[in-house]
């Protein structure tokens, strides 16, 4: 989830709040019950829905076994230290925030407690990635391993080189059908849906060494429906449905330990971070990566950019002693 979207999207328009008159509110807050209205009252997707449920729950359970039935702003700000201290993410501490927030928003709109959880502020973002990228030689070398000369390495190569020369997330990769492979202006292209999204919406461009294995694989296959899975599992349980997001990232880490790569921080989305790493290093104007990548925002995408110009510009390699 990107917070800082959700959190634009989501704050309160304080202009409106103060052209009112507030109301006298009730200091008595039977939580619980106004959650399921917050959450009754939100016109947004389900799964939208959910995560504020999930922060929410949590808000909820640490206020029953604080005992405090009154919160204030220093009670807000005690719930964020409390998240802290239990070693969570920096995405998922503001996740919950971001819930507490609209929460309190909508409850002083509606008259019954004032926002308390104004102006409180997210934890920082760590800067850079948490997934490391491979280079040029290791992703050749990743690829190389894989046997294609059975249905199962053709898919996985077809697979895995797709992802690391469009840039898509697993979940894409799950969601993408054998119909998604089509032409835009003439050129072939894989239409998906991306992270967060209701529809296929948007479309990553399959050249030449990325279409290829898809159709020899497709060939390999046999009959498929428009309607199917394009990449499907082989086992004797699945055989021919789709596959999940932890089977991929599976299928990744095998193929890396083959060239002798384990580590924590290279996995199936540093296949993402590559194709950004190699494609700015290779001369790929910044926004079309950004276009490609799909970021919300360009300052996602500068970050490669930024990280590239300080590894082959930094200050160490002007000092020679």
């Amino acid at each position: 989830m990107d917070i800082r979207a959700l959190s634009s999207y989501w704050r309160c328009s304080m202009d409106e709040l103060t052209k009112r008159q507030p109301e006298e509110v009730s200091r008595v807050l039977p939580i619980p019950e106004l959650v399921e209205s917050f959450l009754r009252a939100q016109d947004i997707r389900e799964v939208s829905k959910q995560a504020y449920k999930v922060g929410l729950e949590r808000f909820v359970s640490w206020l029953s076994s604080e005992g405090t039935t009154q919160p204030d702003r220093s009670t807000i700000l005690a719930f964020k230290s409390h998240l802290g201290e239990l070693g969570l993410s920096p995405n998922t501490v503001n996740s919950y925030l971001v819930s507490i927030k609209r929460f309190f928003c909508f409850l002083e709109s509606i008259r019954k407690y004032p926002n308390v959880a104004r102006d409180i502020k997210g934890v920082p973002q760590p800067k850079g990635h948490l997934r490391e990228s491979l280079t040029l030689a290791q992703v050749k070398d990743l690829l190389a391993q894989i046997d294609t000369s059975t249905l199962q390495g053709k898919r996985d190569f077809a697979m895995v080189n797709l992802m690391v020369r469009t840039g898509l997330r697993t979940i894409e990769v799950v969601r993408a059908n054998v119909e998604d492979v089509r032409q835009e202006a003439g050129e072939p292209v894989l239409w998906i849906q991306g992270k967060g999204k209701s529809s296929k919406g948007d479309f990553v461009i399959l050249v030449e060494k990325a279409l290829n294995p898809i159709l020899a694989y497709l060939a390999a296959r046999g009959k498929a429906d428009p309607g199917d899975p394009l990449f499907t599992s082989i086992s004797d349980r699945n055989e021919g449905e789709r596959l999940t997001t932890r089977t991929i990232r599976g299928i990744v880490k095998a193929a890396l330990r083959k060239i002798n790569i384990e580590s924590d921080k290279l996995t199936a989305h540093s296949l993402r971070h590559s194709f950004a790493t190699l494609s700015l290093r290779a001369g790929a104007p910044l926004i079309q990566v950004r276009d490609a990548l799909r970021h919300s925002s360009i300052e996602t995408t500068e970050i490669y950019a930024h990280n590239l110009e300080r590894l082959e510009k930094g200050a160490e390699r002007f000092i020679d002693f």
